[in-house]
């Protein structure tokens, strides 16, 4: 009876192990208030003079979960609606200013940080105060901090395209005269001008790019899950998929995944492509039966702590490549490969290229036209900022995607990662996921016995 007792017991206590681990892995990282002071006392060490100003934003993204201005946030880690902050160099002090909520919007809200007695302790904010005091701050500190404002000049970024992208973006709506209308951060720089023309105006976002391009050790860390979490949920995919199947199932696969483990969603429209789709780059729709033959491209990757990955794999529909199939996708995945061993501190683009073109000799194999190369790079955005032609330093996170597509075969094939370069080499944060031929014809055959 008394073992009776105590194996109950141990299983119980298994048990309660099991529950509390699940969900301490499906638990959001996040960042610390210490982070976000560093970042603050670095940005205005650099700057020394004026007032530097960053608007949060300020209405709910439709019919998505919320999600704060990139540049704010990485300065504040809130997610308030309607907040601005001012960062004083001259005397190291930084001010949050946010409205003043009805009880309804309380109510259908939550209250913002304007209602926690404790919001200047959590943040480490000088202080804390009502939107329409705003003016008057500015007014009464100008001369003692300085007649410059440091603002966002350039465009923002968004969590699925690069600062020059938005900007197309807006160049593309105002071809239609009906749509022609500033972007809401030009009628910010307007009004301030109007009401403080005695100021200058500089851009900010040259020292914030320099901040944001390398990785602080937090930041790394959340990579590292957020890789591991978005690796996992393409392997389901993978899983998920047969003849017959829709290419949206897949879809489902992995967003049941990183749902599941904490991300606010996924940080770009979900690629998958089936047979011809899979030769269309940003193919988005998602709604062809896969036949059997078919090449799978999926391009995917998480939102997770205001991170996002970027990975691609291509698999066969019916788990075995075809003579031909294979042979291309060799030719992709040994380009992707000696890219990825020729990452390191100190390397250009020039270099890769050279190391590629040396590899690919060696081994007999016609690259096609692929080179090799450093692509974009990837953080808070998954086309992240960060200046072009550099050489790579310790702490940057990019992608590398080599890809080959051939329509009138259906065969396209993209094989991507998102890399770490670390202090002497590099880290692949998407490793979780098969992309060797044979990994991913087990992976297949797998699927087909359970």
């Amino acid at each position: 009876m008394i073992r009776k007792k105590i194996f109950k017991s141990s299983l119980i206590l298994a048990l309660y192990i099991f529950i509390f681990l699940s969900v301490s892995l499906a638990q959001r990282t996040g960042y610390s208030k210490e982070e976000f002071i560093r970042r603050r006392a670095a940005i205005m060490e650099q700057i020394k003079d004026g007032i530097i100003v960053l608007f949060g934003e300020s209405m709910p993204q439709p019919g998505a979960h919320y999600r704060q201005d990139n540049d704010f946030y990485y300065f504040t880690g809130i997610e308030d609606l309607g907040a601005i902050l001012v960062m004083a160099p001259k005397t190291k002090e930084s001010f949050l200013f946010l409205p003043r909520q009805t009880p309804r919007e309380e109510k259908v809200e939550g209250p913002n940080l304007m209602k926690d007695k404790k919001a200047k302790e959590k943040t480490g904010l000088a202080n804390i105060f009502p939107l329409t005091y705003f003016d008057e701050f500015i007014a009464r500190k100008a001369r003692d901090f300085g007649l410059t404002f440091h603002v966002r000049l350039s465009p923002r970024d968004v969590v699925d395209n690069a600062r020059w992208e938005t900007f197309i973006f807006v160049g593309r709506k105002n071809r239609i005269h009906y749509n022609d209308q500033i972007p809401l951060d030009n009628y910010r720089i307007k009004k301030l001008k109007e009401r403080y023309p005695v100021f200058e105006f500089k851009d900010i976002v040259p020292y914030i790019d320099s901040m944001r391009t390398i990785k602080s050790q937090e930041e790394i860390e959340i990579f590292k899950r957020n890789g591991k979490v978005s690796a996992e949920a393409v392997k389901q995919a993978m899983l998920a998929t047969k003849p017959g199947a829709y290419e949206y199932e897949l879809e489902a696969a992995v967003m049941h995944v990183i749902l599941k483990n904490g991300a606010k969603g996924a940080a770009y429209p979900p690629i998958v492509g089936s047979g011809p789709n899979s030769c269309i780059h940003h193919y988005s729709q998602n709604s062809r039966k896969i036949e059997e033959g078919d090449l799978v491209l999926m391009d995917f990757g998480a939102d997770l702590d205001y991170t996002c990955m970027d990975i691609t794999r291509t698999w066969p529909a019916s788990g075995k490549f075809s003579p031909e199939q294979k042979e291309v996708y060799q030719i992709v995945l040994e380009v992707q490969k000696a890219c990825i061993e020729a990452y390191r501190p100190g390397v250009t683009s020039k270099d890769v290229q050279e190391y590629v073109s040396k590899v690919m000799k060696e081994k007999g194999l016609d690259p096609r036209g692929l080179k090799g190369a450093i692509h974009h790079y990837v953080g808070m955005a998954v086309h992240d900022v960060g200046p072009r032609a550099v050489p790579l330093k310790e702490g940057m996170v990019f992608t590398i995607e080599p890809a080959l597509y051939y329509p009138e075969k259906n065969i396209g094939i993209r094989i991507e990662d998102t890399i770490l370069i670390t202090k002497d080499g590099c880290e692949v944060l998407s490793k979780g996921v098969p992309k060797e031929i044979d990994e991913i014809e087990r992976l297949m055959a797998k699927k087909g016995s359970t």
